[in-house]
C-alpha cells in the first residue's frame, strides 16, 4: 500500500484509495472525507478501516445495546461499567473484581490453535489493564456435530490453543462449555472468559491525560500478524468455500504475556502509569486513539520508533498489526526512568513513540512526515452507526407451531435406554476429555471447576472471601424465542452460581450471531438484547460489559443465535461451599421447583432431530426467590449437595451427581418420563440429611417454592422407578463418547 502523507493527499485529490478492500462501505469513505475535509493517506485509511470495522465499532449494535444503559441497575457494587476495558465490581472487603467475556471465533476456525490461544492472551490483557491480576480463566465453546471431519480438526487444535496458553500463563481454567450443533459447522464458537482480582484503589482507565505525558509502548515486537484481523476476518461472512484468510490470524506466545503480567503489575504497585490500554483488536490504531479520546484529546506518535520484528513492514501495517502481548502506556516524565528499569528487570522491550499534547489531535508521523493527523474520538467512538432493518424471520411461528413428537421413555427398560442415551450424548458427555487438557487448580486456590455449576475461587487466603463465575446459554430456546431465550441463559447461569452458595452481583455478555446484514438476525439480535436487558433489570444485576460477534454465518448459513451469559457471584467463605453431589449414602433427595412439559428445545428432542414448539417463558421472580433459597440454605448448612437442572434435564442431572463420588441413589417420579426428560427452568436437585427436611420445608415454604421428595442416596446403582442401572454401566455410558471421538 502506498505511502501517502497529509500534504500529498491534499494537493494530489485523485489519489485513488483501496477503501473497500479494507471493508469500508462508500458511505463510510465519503463521511471520513467529510470528518477530515479532504481525501484520508492511506494510514489514516488503515485506522478507519479497522476501528470502523463491525467488530470494534458495534455499528450495528450500539441502537440496541444502549438498552443496557437504559435499563441499567443502579447499585453501590459497580465500579466500573460498560465502555472500559473491562467492568469492575465490589466484592467486599476492599476487593474489586473485574471479569469480562470476548470472542475470538472467526481467526479459531481458519487456525484453530493460534485463534483460541490469542482469544485467551486477548480477554486476559484486557483484564490486566485494569489494574488487576487475571486469576482464572473460563471457554464457552460451540463446535459442528462431534462426528464431523471439520469438527475433528477443528476442536483439538482450539482446545489445545485455549489449554496450552492459559496453562503456560499459570492461570486455573475453572469452567465453560463443550456443545454441538450443525449450524457451527463452519463457524464454531471460541468465547473466552478472564477474572481479575484488585483492591479498589488499584483500577486503572484508559485515557490519555497531561499535556507532556509520555506515550510508551512496551512488550513484544510488532509483526506482521493480526492485520486485519478486526476488520476483514472478524467483520464479514465466510464464503461457503472456506475463507483464505490466514495472515489475519494473530501468533501468540503466552511466555512473553506471563513476564508482560508481572511487569506490568509491578508498575502498578508503584503508580507509575496515568492511562493503560492493551494492544488487541485493531492493534496500535485503538490503543492510540482511545486512549487519546479518553484522555484530553491530544497526541504525537513518531510510528518509526515502533520496535518492529519484521523491518519491511509499512506504517499501515504497523497501524493495523495486532501482535499479542503489547501494551501502551501513558507515563510521567518523573516518573519514566523507573519505568523503563522495570521493563529492563523483567526483559520487556520498551519505546517512548510519543507524547500526550494540549490540542485535539491524534497526530502520527513516520520519519518526520505528518501521516495521521485526525480527531481521536472520530476514530475511536464516533464511527457510523446502523440501524438496520430488522424482520421477524418466517421460520418462528413456524417452528412455534410445531409439535413435539419424541415418546417419552415409561417402562423400566425406555427409562434406562434414556438415561444411558442422554449420558452418552455429545453435548451431556463427560467432557474430561477435554478439561483434563486444562490445569485448573494452579495458584492453589481454585475450589471448583468443571464439571460444577460455576467456577469458584479464593480471592483472599485469610479470610477466604471468594467468587464464583458461570457462563451459559440454550440456542435451541433463542432460535425458539429469542427475547425468552436471553432471560433463559440469564437465570441459568445465576442459577448456577447460587447453587454452591455464591451470590449472583454482576453480569457480562458475548452475544454471537449471524450477519447483522440479514433482517432476521437483527430481529434475533435485538430481540436478544431486549431480553437480557429486561431480565438484568428486574434481577437487578448490572451488565458490566461485553461483546458482540457478527457475521458468524457460511454463506446463508447462520448459527443459532447465541448469547452467552456470564454472571459472577460472591462467597463470604469458599470453605462453605455447597458442593454439586453428594458423598455418602442415607441422604435424601428432594427436587425444588416445578416440572412442566418442556421439551421443546430439549436435548432429548434434539437427539430425535427435533427443532421445534414454544420456549419456556421465564418466571424470573420465581428464578430470584429459588436463588434466596438456596443462598439462605447455604449459610443455614442445609445441603449437602445441590445441582442445577439445564441442559439434559433430570436424567443428566442424576447421572452427574452419582458418578462424582460413586455413590448410587433410588428415585421414584411421578409422571416418570416428562419428570426425567423435561428442561423446565428454575429447578434444582438438593441432597439433604434426613434430620433438616422440616428446615428445608419451612424455607422452601418462606420463598414459594415447590420442593418434592423424590428418593435417597446409597447402593451401586442409579434406580429410577425400578429401572436399574449399575454405576459402572452408565460411568462406561458417559465418559466413553469424547476419546472414542476424539482420542
Amino acid at each position: 500500500m502506498a505511502l501517502d502523507t497529509v500534504a500529498s493527499a491534499k494537493s494530489n485529490p485523485d489519489i485513488s484509495q483501496p477503501f473497500a478492500e479494507l471493508g469500508l462501505k462508500p458511505d463510510e469513505y465519503a463521511r471520513i472525507k467529510e470528518i477530515l475535509g479532504r481525501r484520508p493517506t492511506s494510514s489514516e485509511l488503515a485506522m478507519y478501516s479497522v476501528m470502523w470495522s463491525e467488530h470494534c465499532s458495534y455499528k450495528s449494535s450500539k441502537v440496541h445495546l444502549k438498552q443496557f444503559g437504559d435499563k441499567a441497575v443502579k447499585t453501590d457494587a459497580l465500579l466500573v461499567g460498560i465502555g472500559e476495558n473491562a467492568g469492575v465490581v465490589d466484592v467486599g472487603q476492599g476487593y474489586a473484581v473485574t471479569f469480562k467475556i470476548e470472542s475470538h471465533n472467526h481467526p479459531s476456525f481458519v487456525e484453530p490453535y493460534q485463534g483460541a490461544a490469542t482469544g485467551v492472551g486477548g480477554i486476559v490483557r484486557d483484564i490486566l489493564t485494569m489494574g488487576a491480576r487475571p486469576i482464572a480463566v473460563m471457554d464457552p465453546l460451540r463446535f459442528g456435530p462431534a462426528d464431523a471431519p471439520d469438527t475433528r480438526r477443528v476442536l483439538p487444535g482450539i482446545i489445545a490453543g485455549v489449554g496450552g496458553y492459559g496453562n503456560c500463563l499459570g492461570l486455573p481454567n475453572i469452567g465453560g462449555e463443550v456443545v454441538f450443533d450443525e449450524t457451527y459447522l463452519g463457524n464454531p464458537l471460541v468465547n473466552a472468559l478472564c477474572i481479575g482480582v484488585m483492591k479498589h484503589s488499584d483500577i486503572k482507565l484508559a485515557k490519555a491525560a497531561g499535556a507532556g505525558n509520555l506515550v510508551v509502548l512496551y512488550g513484544a515486537k510488532t509483526g506482521g500478524d493480526g492485520i486485519g484481523g478486526v476488520s476483514v476476518l472478524a467483520s464479514e461472512t465466510f464464503e461457503s468455500t472456506g475463507p483464505a484468510k490466514r495472515p489475519a490470524v494473530q501468533v501468540g506466545d503466552p511466555f512473553v504475556e506471563k513476564v508482560l503480567i508481572e511487569c506490568s503489575l509491578e508498575i502498578f504497585a508503584e503508580d507509575l502509569v496515568v492511562g493503560i490500554q492493551d494492544l488487541g483488536g485493531a492493534g496500535l490504531s485503538c490503543a492510540t486513539s482511545e486512549l487519546a479520546s479518553g484522555g484530553s484529546g491530544g497526541m504525537k506518535v513518531e510510528l518509526d520508533r515502533v520496535p518492529l520484528r519484521d523491518a519491511t513492514l509499512s506504517p499501515e501495517e504497523i497501524l493495523m498489526s495486532e501482535s499479542q502481548e503489547r501494551m501502551c502506556a501513558i507515563v510521567e516524565p518523573s516518573k519514566i526512568n523507573r519505568f523503563l528499569e522495570i521493563c529492563k528487570k523483567w526483559d520487556v522491550t520498551v519505546t517512548v513513540i510519543g507524547e500526550v499534547t494540549d490540542g485535539d489531535r491524534l497526530e502520527i508521523t513516520w520519519h518526520g512526515d505528518l501521516i495521521v493527523d485526525v480527531p481521536p474520538r472520530t476514530v475511536a467512538h464516533e464511527g457510523p452507526v446502523y440501524n438496520r432493518p430488522l424482520a421477524k424471520p418466517d421460520y418462528v411461528d413456524r417452528v412455534n407451531a410445531e409439535v413435539i413428537t419424541v415418546k417419552l421413555p415409561e417402562s423400566a427398560e425406555e427409562i434406562k435406554a434414556a438415561v444411558l442415551k442422554l449420558a452418552a450424548a455429545p453435548n451431556l458427555a463427560d467432557k474430561s476429555w477435554v478439561t483434563d487438557q486444562y490445569d485448573r487448580y494452579v495458584q492453589g486456590n481454585t475450589i471448583q471447576s468443571q464439571p460444577d455449576d460455576s467456577g469458584m475461587v479464593r480471592i483472599d487466603e485469610k479470610t477466604h472471601l471468594g467468587v464464583a463465575v458461570a457462563t451459559d446459554a440454550n440456542a435451541n430456546w433463542s432460535y425458539l424465542n429469542p427475547y425468552e431465550g436471553a432471560k433463559l441463559a440469564l437465570a441459568e447461569a445465576a442459577r448456577n452460581i447460587a447453587t454452591a452458595g455464591a451470590k449472583p452481583l454482576a453480569v457480562t455478555n458475548c452475544l454471537n450471531f449471524g450477519s447483522p446484514e440479514d433482517p432476521g438476525v437483527m430481529w434475533q439480535f435485538a430481540e436478544s438484547v431486549r431480553g437480557l436487558a429486561d431480565g438484568c433489570l428486574e434481577m437487578g444485576l448490572p451488565v458490566t460489559g461485553g461483546n458482540v460477534s457478527f457475521y458468524n454465518q457460511t454463506g446463508s448459513v447462520a448459527i443459532l443465535p447465541t448469547p452467552v451469559i456470564g454472571v459472577l457471584g460472591v462467597i463470604d467463605d469458599v470453605r462453605t461451599r455447597t458442593p454439586m453431589s453428594f458423598d455418602r449414602a442415607g441422604l435424601e433427595l428432594y427436587l425444588l421447583g416445578e416440572t412442566q412439559n418442556d421439551i421443546a428445545g430439549s436435548e432429548w428432542a434434539y437427539l430425535h432431530g427435533q427443532r421445534g414448539g414454544k420456549a419456556p417463558i421465564a418466571d424470573l421472580k420465581r428464578e430470584m426467590r429459588l436463588i434466596d433459597l438456596l443462598v439462605t440454605g447455604n449459610k443455614e448448612k442445609l445441603f449437602v449437595a445441590a445441582h442445577d437442572l439445564s441442559q439434559g434435564g433430570l436424567s443428566a442431572t442424576l447421572t452427574e451427581m452419582v458418578l462424582r463420588h460413586g455413590i448410587g441413589a433410588e428415585v421414584t417420579l411421578e409422571n416418570v418420563g416428562q419428570t426425567l426428560i423435561s428442561e423446565s427452568p428454575g429447578r434444582v436437585v438438593v441432597a439433604i440429611d434426613p434430620a433438616k427436611s422440616n428446615a428445608l420445608k419451612d424455607l422452601a415454604a418462606k420463598e414459594n417454592i415447590v420442593m418434592t421428595k423424590i428418593g435417597n442416596t446409597g447402593g451401586d446403582s442409579l434406580i429410577v422407578n425400578g429401572a436399574k442401572i449399575a454405576l459402572s454401566e452408565l460411568r462406561k455410558a458417559h465418559t466413553e463418547t469424547f476419546p472414542k471421538l476424539f482420542g
